[in-house]
């Protein structure tokens, strides 16, 4: 191997590690995507039909979107392995304390090969409402045209009938660019 080819696949492989994309943070061979941040809303009236999505959260407890119908709901995908998951939590927790009782919060633990790690980062974080567990994340497939499958960090305000209303592809930027997301869309936005 030349010189040069060998310096280009170091600077590659320094690059890789540096911005934490390996195979084993979790993904396996699947890969996944983080996004760019952008918030995309969704008009009331090009909302489709409420998210179906039941399962299990981390404790093997029985979770459903369903019930949590009557108010927005923030569904935050996550999982423990994901470095952009760890620097927006703060701001999530903030605001879900700061929202109280407008909003409901529940998460989607995507790709993490058992629980223990997710408890983990649920712990470090302070983080009180459930998840649904999604080892291989299935879940993510409840949200068609909203997120993409392999969408990790993402996040998704559901109106009050559980419909998509706003969607960041991304790490929440900060807690007040997610505060503002729910409230408009309790305010029927």
């Amino acid at each position: 191997m030349s010189r040069a080819r060998y310096a280009l696949v170091a600077a590659a492989g320094l690059l890789l590690a540096a911005t934490g994309c390996t195979s084993l943070q979790g993904t396996g061979d699947k890969g996944y995507v983080s996004g760019d941040g952008a918030i995309r809303t969704i008009a009331v009236a090009d909302r489709g039909d409420p998210v179906a999505l039941s399962g299990q959260d981390l404790e093997g407890r029985k979770l459903s979107l369903a019930t949590m119908h009557g108010k927005p709901a923030v569904v935050t995908v996550w999982g423990a392995w994901c470095a952009d998951c760890h620097r927006e939590a703060p701001y999530v927790v903030a605001a879900a304390k700061q929202l109280g009782s407008v909003a409901h919060f529940v998460g989607i633990d995507s790709r993490d090969p058992g629980t223990a790690q997710a408890k983990a980062f649920q712990s470090r974080y302070d983080i009180t409402w459930p998840s649904f567990y999604s080892p291989g994340g299935e879940a993510l497939l409840s949200f068609p045209g909203v997120i993409t499958p392999n969408s990790v960090p993402a996040t998704v305000v559901l109106d009050a009938q559980g419909r998509p209303a706003a969607a960041i592809n991304g790490a929440v930027p900060s807690t007040r660019t997610l505060v503002q997301m729910v409230r408009e869309v309790a305010q029927g936005g």
